[in-house]
């Protein structure tokens, strides 16, 4: 069982006893918090909110409305939707607020509430923290009969969300049409099976097959779009002679592609191409993380713009964007924000973006990809001990490596001339990640070894 805190959401393992994991009573507690927090700070009474696929999400959405309803809140619900389709719903219905039902790209046994503000965009860290004290205090004050909430089903936004994509000016339906691209999708029983295959209808995109499309949130593989997981994508794109393999989370704002020959594009160079692709049209300054590829940095300066990294999570992302002026942003795990779109990550304009690229460049996906630097990540992680003091382990990482550049933003990044490595722990998970990269793919594994090492000798 696990029920984990932070200022990105309430996320937990659904069962077990409350406090412990996320029990119907933790469901109730935390979104009387944000009902709560939402009212401190606005008379606005209207709040959307939506789901992915999950098993538990009927369950977990009836105990949200009825507690937002009891608060004398009005629920939107979007029923069966995506993060970045909830996002753009907020401001579009003027809300308040939002709550998107998942966990993400985290296992089925998961759920999550993930809490927006009024601009459709995930609550700051001070909001975050303000709304955890109203929980942990319980200070909750509920309507009387005659003040409840009403509810109302709006499944217009599929739709308006299509839209927005097709009509978005960088993405070029003709061309994409033109090019007649034949597509594999992976939707991972969830949303992105309602979502994705109408969008590529939508785009031009006749010839589409969809593996996992039937959305009961028991997903076939474990839901997370990294290469170890896409097997059966892979291998449909390569016997089905498929352009390309198109790959989603279980709420739509994680993409990556499969090349016509079944490898993988890469989730790391999803935001590279599309940034390439933004950038050719538009001048400008980029954002990523500083766990994402170098590869970003280097399109950006081709382009003459400037590139500037922030601290890991979408929140961090979407302010350094602002402060920047960013034309185009996101996340290595395949996560695009396009900021005059909405300022949250969202696969469907990463797909018509995309497409629009891949077709103004007459290449195939293979070769398009080859045309970027080469970069290898090495992605890896270590689960903590009970008790175990991150903090005096960085410190002693941070004496051992002290000629070297360093960045203590987040967690802890050292520079190793051309290559780099990033620790730091999970906001959602008992674990230190760390990642390496290199333009060789043995220096990054030997890299992120090393530190491994050093990790495993400073905790006993």
């Amino acid at each position: 069982m696990a029920l984990i805190k932070s200022i990105s959401g309430i996320r937990g393992t659904i069962g077990g006893k409350p406090g412990e994991g996320l029990s119907p009573l933790d469901v109730v507690k935390f979104t009387a918090a944000y009902g709560t927090w939402l009212s401190q700070q606005t008379d606005n009474r209207k709040v959307v909110i939506g789901r992915d696929g999950r098993i538990s999400g009927e369950m977990v959405k009836n105990l949200v409305v009825s507690t937002l309803n009891g608060l004398g809140i009005d629920v939107v619900d979007l029923g069966l939707s995506t993060t970045p389709t909830v996002e753009l719903a907020v401001t579009m219905e003027n809300a308040a607020g939002g709550i998107i039902l998942t966990a993400s790209h985290n296992p089925r046994e998961w759920n999550a509430l993930k809490l927006l503000n009024s601009k459709g965009e995930f609550i700051s860290g001070e909001d975050g923290a303000a709304l955890l004290d109203i929980a942990e205090r319980e200070d909750f004050n509920f309507a009387d009969v005659n003040k409840l909430g009403t509810y109302t089903v709006d499944d217009s936004y599929l739709q308006k969300h299509i839209d927005l994509v097709v009509n978005y000016p960088l993405v070029d339906v003709p061309a994409i049409k033109a090019r007649n691209f034949k597509v594999v999708i992976d939707a991972v029983n969830s949303t992105g099976a309602l979502f994705v295959p109408p969008l590529l209808k939508a785009l031009g995109v006749e010839e589409v097959e969809v593996l996992f499309g039937e959305v009961n949130g028991k997903f076939s593989h474990n839901p997370e779009p990294l290469a170890e997981n896409l097997t059966a994508l892979s291998n449909e794109v390569n016997k089905s002679n498929a352009d390309l393999g198109i790959a989603v989370d279980p709420d739509v704002d994680r993409l990556c592609f499969v090349c016509e020959d079944g490898s993988m594009f890469g989730e790391e160079y999803t935001l590279v191409a599309v940034a390439d692709y933004v950038l050719s049209k538009r001048k400008g300054n980029t954002v990523s993380n500083m766990s994402s590829t170098q590869a970003l940095k280097d399109v950006t300066l081709k382009h003459g713009g400037q590139y500037t990294p922030s601290a890991v999570g979408e929140v961090n992302v979407v302010k350094k964007m602002k402060d920047t002026n960013a034309v185009i942003g996101g996340e290595g795990n395949g996560g695009i924000i396009v900021p005059d779109l909405h300022y949250g990550r969202d696969a469907l304009i990463g797909i018509g973006l995309f497409l629009s690229h891949l077709a103004h460049s007459k290449k195939s996906i293979k070769a398009l990809r080859n045309s970027y630097p080469d970069y290898f990540i090495s992605k890896n992680k270590i689960e903590l001990d009970k008790g175990v003091d991150v903090k005096t382990i960085f410190e002693k990482i941070k004496v051992k490596y002290k000629n070297q550049p360093l960045n203590t933003e987040d967690g802890l990044k050292i520079e190793f001339d051309k290559d780099w490595v990033h620790l730091r722990t999970s906001n959602t998970e008992p674990i230190i990640r760390i990642y390496a990269e290199s333009q060789n793919e043995t220096t990054a594994d030997n890299i992120a070894k090393r530190i491994m090492q050093d990790i495993k000798e400073f905790m006993h």
